[in-house]
C-alpha cells in the first residue's frame, strides 16, 4: 500500500513544490466510448442504458452533453429520458468495452512519476502528485489520456479529497479548476448544499428545516446542532463538508469486496409468490457464482424488493455458518420476503451475499490516515 497526502495547512506559495490531490473525472465516459466506436453519432444526443430500449424498464448509465441540453440525467429512467429527448440514439450498456478504456484511463495515471492513484470507479479517480503547478501537471495528464485513449476529461484540483471533487464540476468539460481553504468559500460560499459532494436532496431537505441551504450557511452551522439532527459522527461530518475540510490521503490499496449481489428489474411486474420465490432462487444462484469465484463464504443475506410503483424495503440476515450453498441462501432470502407480508406486484428483485472476511482482514477504510484541515 503506498499513500499520499496533501499538507492543507501549507503556506508555500504559488510556483513551489507541494503535494496536491487530482480528482480526473472523464467527461462523458460511456457516451464517449460509444461514439468512438460510431464516429457518425458525434454532435448528436447519445443515451447509454439498460438494453438501449426506452420501452424497457432501466435507468440512464450516461448521455452526452447534448442529450443534457434536454434535461436527460444519469440514474433517469429511459422511458422519461425518451420524453425529454425524442430524438436520441439509445444504446446498450457494454461493460468489457468498457472495463477495457477505463483500465487504459488508469494506467495512463499510474504512469506519471511519483503519482499515487486511487480508482474511484470506470471514470474517475483521484491521483496524488508532488508538482510546482498542479495546472500545467493537470493539462500533462489530460493529454497524456486523450493520447493513449482519444477521450477527454477534467480535472479538480485540491488541497482535499473533498474539494479537489468539487473543483471538477467547475472544470467540465475537457478543463481545470482549482479549489484550496483559500478560495473554498469565494467559489462555494453561496452555492446550494447540494453542490457539495456527499450532499443529496434528503440531507439538504433536513438541513433547510434548520434554514441551512447555502455552503456557507453549513460552513458555520453548530456541530452539537448538526449533531443531533444527523449523529454524533455523521453529523459533525456534514459540517466538514461545508468547509472542503476532509482526507487528504490518496491511497492505492486494492479494493476488496465486501460482498457480491445481484439484481433484475422485471419488464412486467411478478404478482405471484411462487414466481417471486423463483426469481430469488434465480438470483441468489447467480450469487454463488461470484462467491466461489471470490473464494469467500457467504455469512449474511441481504434482499432488495421493489414494489410497483417505486417503494423499496431492504432486509438482512446473518445465516448460522457461511455457506457457499444456494439453496441455504436463496431459503433466506424467501424468509425475508415471506415476512413482509406485502401483496403489492414486485417490479425488482436483488440478492445480496455478505462473505467472510479475507484472511488478515480488510484494509483501514481510505480515509483513515492524517487528515488534512482546512
Amino acid at each position: 500500500m503506498s499513500e499520499h497526502s496533501v499538507n492543507a495547512n501549507s503556506t508555500i506559495p504559488d510556483g513551489a513544490e507541494r503535494e496536491w490531490v487530482l480528482h480526473v473525472d472523464m467527461d462523458q465516459f460511456l457516451a464517449a466510448v460509444e461514439i468512438l466506436r460510431r464516429p457518425e453519432l458525434a454532435g448528436l444526443p447519445v443515451i447509454v442504458g439498460g438494453r438501449g430500449d426506452p420501452t424497457e424498464r432501466a435507468v440512464v448509465s450516461t448521455a452526452s452533453y447534448e442529450a443534457r441540453e434536454y434535461g436527460v440525467r444519469s440514474g433517469m429512467a429511459l422511458r422519461i429520458a425518451a420524453r425529454k429527448c425524442p430524438d436520441a440514439v439509445f444504446l446498450p450498456v457494454d461493460h468489457p468495452v468498457y472495463e477495457e478504456a477505463s483500465a487504459a484511463v488508469m494506467d495512463t495515471l499510474r504512469s506519471f512519476p511519483g503519482a499515487v492513484v486511487e480508482v474511484l470507479g470506470w471514470d474517475e479517480a483521484f491521483v496524488g502528485i508532488r508538482t510546482d503547478d498542479p495546472e500545467r501537471t493537470a493539462r500533462e495528464i489530460q493529454a497524456a489520456v486523450l493520447e493513449r485513449t482519444r477521450l477527454h476529461c477534467s480535472i479538480g484540483i485540491g488541497d482535499t479529497k473533498v474539494r479537489a471533487k468539487n473543483a471538477t464540476d467547475f472544470g467540465k468539460p475537457r478543463g481545470t479548476f482549482r479549489l484550496t481553504r483559500e478560495n473554498w468559500m469565494e467559489v462555494m460560499g453561496e452555492r446550494p448544499v447540494t453542490a457539495l459532494w456527499g450532499i443529496g436532496s434528503r440531507t439538504s431537505a433536513r438541513l433547510g428545516d434548520h434554514g441551512i441551504r447555502t455552503v456557507r450557511e453549513l460552513a458555520a452551522a453548530d456541530d452539537a446542532m448538526l449533531g443531533a439532527e444527523f449523529g454524533p459522527t455523521i453529523g459533525p461530518h456534514i459540517g466538514r463538508l461545508g468547509r472542503g475540510e476532509g482526507s487528504s490521503v490518496v491511497d492505492d490499496t486494492p479494493w476488496v469486496a465486501r460482498a457480491h449481489g445481484r439484481e433484475t428489474t422485471y419488464q412486467e411486474n411478478l404478482t405471484e409468490r411462487a414466481e417471486i420465490h423463483d426469481g430469488i432462487r434465480v438470483l441468489a444462484a447467480q450469487v454463488v457464482e461470484d462467491l466461489r469465484a471470490e473464494g469467500r463464504a457467504c455469512v449474511r443475506v441481504h434482499l432488495k424488493v421493489r414494489f410497483a410503483p417505486f417503494f423499496t424495503v431492504n432486509r438482512s440476515r446473518k445465516l448460522a455458518e457461511p455457506t457457499f450453498d444456494a439453496e441455504t441462501i436463496a431459503q433466506t432470502a424467501i424468509m425475508l420476503f415471506d415476512k413482509l407480508e406485502d401483496d403489492r406486484p414486485v417490479r425488482l428483485l436483488g440478492v445480496r451475499g455478505e462473505m467472510e472476511p479475507p484472511e488478515g482482514g480488510y484494509a483501514p477504510p481510505r480515509t483513515v490516515g492524517r487528515r488534512g484541515s482546512p
